[in-house]
């Protein structure tokens, strides 16, 4: 027999149930009513009660994003972790006494409906790491959040994005730069990503406004806590053409841990990271930092020997640690962006499809077809991105891509990525 029953009502789908679960340590099973068709499922059926588990695992104090996918692997679902008992649960690396104990308790289910339902009623989405609108620069990241929140309007998988960084005590030199940067940028039309601070922040995503160029706010805090609340007005005009993205529960206040947290975001977003200004222990080098781990372009601006705020990007790029930025056109070549679509005379046939346009290369193999239609809609992709995406082993795929570089098709660029010449 079960324990004590617990019910609420969640809405998905526009549809209302009604969910009942035990609070037993030892089982978890949900039953969604549907109060419209007057039908039920259990939990283990429904595509959504597995989201739901997600979200009450990232609401569980203690454990992380790292942690909640190695439950999930070991485990199988994120349902199964929950219908998991103490035994199970210790057994899993890198999981002790204390996470065992948190999941057992539950107290992340009832967090995880409320917080569903309020998204629903803000408009805000939840992009879990299994979903297609999750970002696929991401995917591939050991620490990659395991779900996002979202508003706004634009497409994490734009084939070119790039951050700006950089400090929150900006100088008029490095306002003038960062708008320029910004406007030079409009002929490639990237996704601009930055952190929604003071400073170089603040000033990239308003230049964006003024260009009409994408621009998405990673922030520190939950959706429904702009931080500075002074940017609350361009938060809003960002949602028309870009939007806000954080990893934290709607109404999470920002702390100082969750700023390294939110820069790990934009790092992982970007192709490149460009660093405008920064002081010698600025926050923006926690952010190269994670770019390097993850194989991505740094760029620093140069700037007066005699400016505390150019003391990091100077060191960056005197320690080899970031490419010295001087336009963004001879950083677009320096990378492989290019605004002149060529065919390489290879013959390409463009079939319509409902999803994307599908490309085959004929002369080439299935594999090499594969990436080459692959680079040909992303621009230029990095290794790890462009094995995710063709699911193939990195020795196959490396041997493939020095193949094609034989035959003058493809071009290998700084930090493994690979495009058509």
């Amino acid at each position: 027999m079960y324990g004590k029953i617990c019910a609420t009502y969640i809405s998905l789908n526009r549809d209302v149930y009604i969910c009942f679960y035990t609070a037993e340590k030892t089982e978890f099973e949900s039953i969604f009513y549907n109060l419209r068709f007057k039908t039920h499922t259990t939990m283990l059926e429904s595509p959504e009660s597995e989201k739901l588990c997600t979200l009450a695992l990232v609401n569980t104090p203690g454990i992380g994003s790292v942690t909640i996918r190695q439950l999930i692997s070991y485990c199988g679902s994120a349902e199964k972790v929950f219908r998991s008992d103490y035994k199970t649960l210790i057994k899993i690396p890198g999981i002790g006494d204390k996470v065992a104990r948190l999941i057992l308790k539950k107290d992340g289910i009832a967090e995880a409906e409320k917080e569903w339902n309020e998204c629903i009623k803000s408009g805000a989405d939840l992009h879990f790491f299994s979903d297609k609108t999750y970002p696929n620069r991401l995917k591939s990241l050991y620490d990659a959040p395991v779900m996002l929140y979202s508003k706004g309007n634009f497409d994490y998988n734009n084939q070119r994005t790039i951050g700006i960084v950089g400090t929150r005590q900006i100088t008029d030199y490095g306002k003038s730069v960062t708008e320029s940067i910004i406007k030079d940028l409009v002929p490639f039309n990237p996704l601009v990503v930055s952190g929604l601070a003071y400073g170089v922040d603040i000033t990239a995503h308003r230049a964006c406004l003024k260009h009409e160029l994408t621009t998405i706010g990673v922030m520190a805090s939950g959706l429904n806590v702009i931080y500075p609340a002074t940017h609350q007005k361009t938060a809003r005009e960002m949602q028309d053409n870009g939007g806000l993205v954080t990893e934290n529960a709607l109404n999470t206040k920002p702390d100082f841990m969750r700023f390294p947290a939110r820069n790990r975001i934009i790092a992982g977003l970007s192709d490149i990271t460009i660093v405008v200004e920064s002081a010698k222990k600025g926050g923006s080098l926690i952010t190269v930092e994670f770019a390097q781990n993850y194989h991505r372009e740094v760029f620093a601006v140069p700037g007066n020997l005699n400016n505390p705020q150019s003391e990091g990007c100077n060191q960056l790029i005197r320690d080899n640690k970031a490419a010295i930025f001087t336009s963004v056109n001879e950083m677009a070549e320096a990378i492989g962006w290019n605004l002149q679509n060529k065919e390489n005379d290879l013959r390409v046939t463009n079939l319509k499809d409902s999803e994307s346009a599908n490309l085959v290369f004929d002369g080439f193999t299935q594999d090499e077809g594969q990436i080459l239609s692959l680079l040909k809609r992303q621009g230029s992709m990095q290794l790890d991105e462009l094995s995710w995406q063709s699911s193939m082993h990195l020795n196959k795929l490396a041997t493939l891509l020095l193949n094609l570089e034989f035959q003058g098709i493809v071009k290998s660029f700084p930090g493994k990525k690979y495009g058509l010449i």
